[in-house]
């Protein structure tokens, strides 16, 4: 017999972690190859990893909730075989004889779980208890004799969150109803100890905090506030932020663009477009093209940047921001953007933004993009001020195209018209592209909008 780690796939050039949503298979379970075993979310996309190899499940390493780094451990798998190190395959054995020893089967227990031993029931039975729930309890003034009165809905009769709160709210509905939360009250030592033993994989909770962490999310208080916890996408998404201005100093160019020949020339072809084509012809599609001809003439803004070495990248991918029915984002991308025309271009990205809207994104299509795109005119927005997308460089927005009267220059003469108008603005990390260069190709990007043939075959 052989054991085969199953590992934390790499889920894109900027992700290190993601959430276990569901396991698929408990211990014990025979699985084939490539089957689901479990089920993870990132900030970006939830996916399934399947099994490496056909074998039995004999070992899970993180539970429900939990947090894996990219590249840990998430199960061991036995399989019938050895494994060749060598050529990483397995290597088929005849199954040894028929012992009459069981091998000693020892669950996995998190290390962020905590075994509490009820004392103050007199019970001998064991209950775990998450640091989420504990530290509620804490806050809650819940002690450990009421945490075992509480009946769970969790794996293994678990207490939850959910399970917690309930019980703080109908305790308080039945108590003081109508009175706002007031300071948590003592805790128990017994509680108070096992908070302690996971001090160093919980972080302290400031009082803001913890009143939004003891509250049920949607409970008004004093008629004037909601408390709406955060969902996970959300929270990864706000780190995500965070994390991109801290580590790259932001710049803002902006530029106006004379977008008359671009709309002219799509109202006049886009239901033909779309009854030959069977997709529809959006702005986004001529806006992409027009931006892989600047970014060709400015390399510097397709980069990255690795410690003090810039790099340059080869492939024009272009992400495109992509809001959600819920109101988060994501971001797929537009693989070699420069490669495609405009019914390539168009079928990919009415394509994505479909499959993103319906949740059915795969990890490999927000992963490595070069550059980042967003319509913040889709929402009736002018300009925008956009946050880059670590580890690129740079960040595009164009905002609503509004008519407004212009001065049109003509050899003859100037003259007042009214034109099609559109905002750009572009955020870049001034570590590597200072404003020479960003303003430079946010101009030639603007350049090329009004240099629209609106005489152009579709």
């Amino acid at each position: 017999m052989a054991i085969v780690d199953l590992v934390m796939p790499k889920l894109g050039e900027s992700i290190m972690e993601a959430t276990i949503l569901k396991w698929n298979k408990q211990i014990g379970d025979n699985i084939a190859v490539d089957e689901t075993v479990l089920e993870i979310a990132t900030d970006k996309v939830d996916t399934e990893v399947p099994a490496p190899c056909a074998g039995k499940l004999i070992e899970i390493c993180f539970q429900v909730n939990d947090v894996a780094p990219i590249g840990s451990v998430l199960a061991k798998i036995e399989v019938a075989g050895e494994i060749n190190h060598v050529t990483n395959t397995i290597v088929e054995t005849p199954a040894p004889a028929p012992t009459h020893e069981e091998p000693e089967t020892i669950p996995y227990v998190p290390a962020a779980s905590v075994n509490t031993t009820p004392q103050e029931t007199g019970s001998t039975e064991t209950r775990f208890y998450s640091p989420l729930v504990l530290n509620i309890a804490q806050s809650e003034g819940v002690s450990l004799s009421d945490l075992e009165k509480i009946p769970g809905t969790g794996s293994g009769g678990r207490v939850s969150k959910k399970d917690i709160l309930n019980w703080v709210a109908a305790k308080k509905s039945s108590t003081t109803p109508n009175v706002v939360l007031a300071s948590p009250a003592p805790t128990t030592t017994a509680v108070a100890e096992a908070l302690s033993m996971q001090a160093s994989t919980v972080a302290p909770t400031s009082s803001a905090s913890t009143t939004a962490a003891s509250s049920p999310a949607g409970v008004v208080l004093s008629g004037a506030s909601e408390i709406i916890e955060m969902d996970r996408m959300r929270k990864l998404i706000a780190k995500h932020m965070v994390d991109s201005v801290q580590t790259s100093p932001h710049v803002t160019s902006f530029s106006e663009a004379d977008v008359t020949n671009l709309v002219q020339w799509r109202n006049n072809n886009k239901a033909a477009f779309e009854k030959r084509e069977g997709t529809k012809l959006t702005f986004t599609p001529l806006i992409v093209e027009c931006l892989v001809a600047a970014m060709k003439k400015f390399p510097l803004i397709n980069s990255s940047l690795d410690g003090d070495k810039i790099i340059i990248k080869k492939d024009f991918n272009i992400g495109m921001a992509t809001a959600l029915p819920n109101g988060n984002l994501i971001v797929p991308v537009i693989k070699g953007a420069d490669q495609l025309n405009l019914v390539g271009l168009s079928k990919s990205i009415n394509s994505l933004a479909d499959a993103a809207r319906n949740n059915k994104l795969k990890p490999d299509d927000t992963q490595n993009g070069t550059f980042t795109f967003t319509n913040v005119g889709t929402f009736g927005s002018l300009m925008g001020t956009p946050i880059i997308n670590q580890p690129q460089v740079a960040i595009i927005a164009v905002g609503a195209i509004k008519k407004r009267v212009a001065v049109i220059e003509t050899p003859s003469g100037d003259s007042m018209a009214i034109r099609h108008m559109m905002y750009l603005s572009l955020s870049y990390d001034h570590r590597i592209i200072d404003g020479s260069v960003g303003a430079s190709f946010l101009t030639e990007v603007a350049n090329q909008l009004e240099a629209w043939d609106s005489n152009r075959p579709v």
